[in-house]
């Protein structure tokens, strides 16, 4: 199978700092990865090297081309959705889709259409006038009708509430998404979108510290909620991480067989949240 995305030692320098340090990974197409990483991780660059903004070290591939010399070419097929205040607040929602359907070759006006009937924005309103909320069902429906092979999302729903948080990713999977199309997706909300990820990947301090399928997670890492003697036993089989909470130990694991911790506590697959940050603590140490 031909990745989509294919990296092979990615490498970021800004003088002496290096942002991203020695990256290698594949994404293959009607996937929806998450890139999870702390602020100054490495993640903006990276999607920055993706996208064509910034050339690096190393060999990196964007359905066979080289994102920086050949992004004119790349772009009819990326589509990529920021902080949606990027959108001009002077215009009007119909010079928006003027402005689109002029630039991009593979955008469907009628289908944008269809979108914003779905909604309250009216043709003739400016993106001031618009909520936060109806500026991120604006963007999307203009997303949404581009035939792209890749969506980038860089913290799409920041600042949003939890209402319109949940319809965006809903929408996003039921009008969008399909075994064609690839979304990358990077947040800090990662226990909202984890149910919809088939690969996740950790970042911190440019390196790659996690690489997997969803469906692998449970079979690498397994979370304990243990006490007592148990814990004590427990603590004995080299957890990657070890938390107190009301009385009891929450111990996290990686390549122990949950048949070795049977008898010892409840066992349960860890939160994408709670492997993250024990994950990054121990690069840490």
């Amino acid at each position: 199978m031909t990745s989509l995305v294919s990296a092979q030692g990615v490498t970021k320098r800004f003088g002496s700092f290096t942002a991203v340090d020695n990256v290698s990974f594949e994404i293959e197409k009607g996937r929806i990865l998450g890139l999870i990483g702390p602020n100054g991780a490495g993640k903006t660059t990276l999607l920055k090297a993706l996208l064509g903004l910034t050339d690096c070290e190393g060999q990196l591939s964007v359905m066979g081309l080289d994102p920086f010399k050949q992004r004119k070419a790349l772009m009819q097929n990326i589509c990529f959705i920021a902080d949606v205040a990027v959108l001009p607040r002077w215009i009007k929602v119909s010079q928006l889709l003027d402005f689109v359907e002029q630039i991009h070759p593979n955008f469907s006006r009628d289908r944008a259409h269809e979108l914003l009937r779905q909604t309250k924005i009216m043709s003739n309103s400016k993106v001031k006038e618009l909520s936060k909320g109806m500026v991120t069902q604006l963007h999307l429906a203009i997303i949404m009708s581009i035939d792209a092979k890749l969506l980038v999302l860089d913290e799409p729903t920041l600042g949003l509430d939890i209402i319109f948080r949940k319809e965006f990713y809903a929408n996003l999977l039921s009008d969008y998404f399909d075994e064609e199309r690839t979304i990358l997706v990077t947040t800090h909300q990662v226990e909202e979108i984890e149910n919809l990820l088939t690969d996740i990947m950790f970042i911190n301090d440019g390196k790659v510290l996690l690489d997997s399928p969803m469906e692998a997670i449970e079979d690498s890492y397994v979370e304990l909620l243990t006490s007592g003697e148990d814990a004590i036993k427990a603590k004995g089989l080299g957890p990657i991480a070890v938390n107190e909470m009301f009385g009891k130990s929450v111990m996290l694991y990686e390549g122990i067989s949950r048949d070795h911790l049977e008898g010892l506590g409840e066992l349960r697959t860890p939160a994408v949240a709670d492997l993250f940050v024990a994950k990054v603590k121990g690069a840490r140490q």
